[in-house]
């Protein structure tokens, strides 16, 4: 009896090995993974060379260049300090992926752990766990964020932290419910048959076989968490100034919509794309990775 890419005996079956091309081959098909992962790692590469991509210093403030609207000397425009548009948002870009990223790794490794301790272990392990989830859940994580924030500060670290911390309890549900159904299959019994430990069984069968899962929550937990550092950036609770991401960009403008609308639009079209394409690419990966959503001659 075989597992994701793994036997019981932990090789790796020939036939599963086999399927792999035809599986980056569904996942370059499938239009929404193309063009999410198209998206992001457009702004992704931009964000890692933006010292070399970028026009100008983020920071430099110009003031006889203020509130320019965008064209040939400034494509997007500048600011109410004459800060060059462009330059901020690709910085932003590298600011608010890597809050995403890191704070996506945090939730979802966290979430993914629990998840299949209570899932496999059951009983009262599970009930504690579950009840654990439940109370972070009934919590309104945002304004729960915003209390911490005001009490500790706001720094890159702890944004990154506390944004990963409050976001495990989702993961951790849908996890535990795949692994409900997994532990009593037949390749989990035949390593429990051989004398295989628990750790071993869920480390080795039952992880692998919930990794599309976690793939997938984790595509969309980083669009979850750029918009969520953008609403605190907003409410001037996120990465401080003169620091450039898209949602303090965004907080810059807000006062001077009416005579400068690109100051906050074009960071909040950034955000909105952004979020998009994540979640075009979670979508796909669901349908690529989800045999009940393909086709049949898939």
């Amino acid at each position: 009896m075989t597992v994701v890419g793994r036997s019981v005996t932990g090789a790796a079956p020939a036939t599963v090995l086999r399927k792999r091309p035809e599986l980056w081959r569904r996942l370059i098909a499938n239009h929404r993974v193309a063009v999410g992962a198209s998206v992001v790692l457009l702004f992704a590469v931009a964000g890692l060379l933006a010292p070399l991509v970028s026009p100008a210093d983020p920071e430099a403030q110009i003031l006889r260049d203020r509130l320019q609207a965008p064209g040939a000397a400034h494509w997007l425009g500048t600011d109410g300090l004459g800060r060059d548009m462009l330059s901020r948002a690709i910085y932003g870009a590298r600011v608010s992926l890597s809050v995403g990223l890191v704070a996506m790794v945090i939730s979802v490794t966290i979430g993914s752990a629990i998840g299949v301790i209570a899932g496999y272990v059951g009983g009262r392990t599970d009930n504690f766990l579950m009840r654990v989830v439940d109370v972070f859940i009934s919590i309104p994580i945002f304004f729960l964020l915003i209390a911490v924030l005001s009490i500790y500060g706001s720094s890159l670290q702890l944004l990154i932290v506390f944004l990963g911390l409050s976001a495990w309890p989702g993961t951790a549900r849908l996890v535990r419910s795949v692994v409900l159904s997994l532990r009593t299959t037949e390749f989990v019994q035949a390593a429990h048959a051989v004398g295989a430990r628990s750790g071993r069984i869920m480390v080795r069968h039952i992880l692998p076989n919930v990794a599309p899962v976690i793939i997938v929550s984790a595509t969309l937990r980083v669009g979850a968490v750029i918009l969520q550092e953008s609403a605190l950036s907003y409410f001037g609770l996120g990465v401080q100034p003169p620091t450039p991401t898209w949602g303090n960009m965004v907080a810059d403008g807000r006062i001077i919509l009416d005579v400068a609308w690109w100051v906050s639009t074009i960071p909040g079209v950034l955000i909105v794309v952004t979020g998009l394409a994540f979640n075009f690419a979670g979508d796909g990966l669901r349908d690529v990775l989800d045999p009940r959503r393909r086709g049949p001659n898939e």
